[in-house]
């Protein structure tokens, strides 16, 4: 514990350096770079590094490619590994921010920056907690794995999810995972609520906009469809809760966001002076993301929606409509009894001198290809932060709140990596 905190002001200097690093995605800027970094101070900690890129995952491209790191060190006996997990892409900034969105200042002991909190804090204070072990006990038991993951801002398809199926978690290899996500210090998150992503369309027929009657509004069609969802669906989805420990509270109920609508005349550009022209729409499409529990079953979701649609179909003169998934993620749950649950469960309360919280999460994270493509199960995000600044601006990240997940982490690796 006292290595780590001796390594205050190198974990301070690596968060900021990391967050200098504008990683946005979309569309995937500077992977490699960040990677390289990764590499150059891991091999000094003693880890073998590999660089992988994702080849023809979503996003991947000459200009924007996929690049992943793993980084191993390997114990002077055999024993388990242990794999931190961290993905190293950030959103959008946005707007509203009063810091440089990359300049990862350092005030009043939180460090700001795009990516501070969701998750380069909790990248930093992984390197840190495996490096002070390693200082301390430099013979152990076993293997440290720590990896820099691309695209979990975009589901994981070209970091996690692409090494998956490469055999990067296969339980043969690795053994425990830990994910510094940002579900705050005292929090272990045994996983997360499922996501169906879907995009809807209705059609209609062009027409003179002075003569609507000639025509078939889409975008009225598709006011139908939001009616019917408000009220019939969101009424059933708030009844309906779950065992599973999610948080914040709003979260234990299925949940539905429209995430956009667009219908009939494309915008024009800032520089386009003229009127729109008098059209009747024929087509408006709207993007859904469905999040749901445990206790739903997808082939039920996806139900419960086009019966809504197809009840429309029957009653709604001239309706018509196009449903096409998007994406899907099923919901992923660690066993609270998990070798990985209780070791840092017992670390938490050891540091912080209270009981751990079991938390999940309201989104998804790359638990899921962890638990669904590297049939892995004994893994959980743990990391510093607090899980509403993740997305929003002056996102920042606590550097005592750094210093003591480093020290849960690092007590994690001398339960579970026996030093010699």
């Amino acid at each position: 514990m006292q290595a780590i905190t001796d390594r205050r002001d190198d974990l301070i200097a690596l968060t900021q350096d990391l967050i200098r690093i504008p990683t946005l995605n979309p569309p995937g800027a500077d992977y490699r770079l960040i990677c390289e970094y990764l590499e150059t101070r891991l091999r000094k900690a003693g880890f073998e590094t590999e660089l992988i890129r994702a080849h023809g995952t979503p996003g991947d491209s000459d200009k924007y490619p996929r690049w992943n790191i793993i980084a191993r060190r390997d114990g002077t006996a055999k024993g388990d590994c242990v794999h931190f997990n961290s993905h190293t892409d950030v959103v959008v900034v946005g707007s509203g921010w009063t810091k440089d969105p990359f300049g990862g200042e350092l005030s009043d002991g939180k460090i700001y920056g795009r990516g501070a909190c969701d998750m380069k804090g909790g990248l930093a204070a992984s390197i840190i907690a495996a490096e002070a072990f390693l200082a301390v006990y430099p013979d152990f038991a076993g293997a440290i794995e720590i990896s820099g993951t691309a695209d979990e801002e975009s589901g994981g398809y070209g970091g996690v999810a692409y090494l998956a199926e490469k055999g990067y978690f296969d339980p043969a290899r690795v053994q425990h995972v830990i994910i510094p996500e940002p579900l705050n210090k005292d929090r272990v998150c045994l996983g997360h609520r499922g996501g169906w992503w879907a995009e809807i369309e209705t059609f209609g027929e062009i027409a003179h906009g002075s003569m609507p009657f000639l025509g078939d509004c889409a975008v009225r069609h598709m006011g139908a469809v939001l009616t019917a969802f408000e009220d019939k669906l969101y009424p059933a989805m708030a009844a309906r809760t779950t065992d599973m420990p999610v948080v914040p509270e709003g979260a234990r109920s299925s949940t539905m966001n429209i995430n956009s609508i667009h219908g009939g005349q494309p915008e024009q550009g800032a520089d386009y002076t003229g009127l729109p022209a008098h059209c009747v729409p024929d087509s408006c499409r709207i993007v859904i993301d469905r999040r749901f529990l445990a206790e739903e079953n997808i082939d039920e979701v996806r139900g419960e929606v086009t019966k809504l649609l197809d009840d429309l179909k029957t009653s709604r003169d001239r309706f018509d409509y196009d449903l096409r998934e998007i994406n899907l993620v099923l919901p992923s749950m660690t066993d609270r009894d998990a070798p990985v649950v209780q070791t840092v469960a017992a670390e938490i309360e050891k540091v912080l001198g209270k009981p751990a919280e079991f938390v999940a999460s309201p989104g998804t994270y790359d638990q899921k290809h962890i638990d669904r493509i590297g049939k892995l199960k004994n893994c959980i995000a743990y990391g510093p932060g607090i899980l509403e600044l993740a997305h929003k601006p002056d996102e920042y990240v606590g550097v005592d709140d750094m210093l003591d997940s480093a020290q849960v982490m690092a007590g994690a690796l001398r339960q579970i990596l026996p030093p010699g």
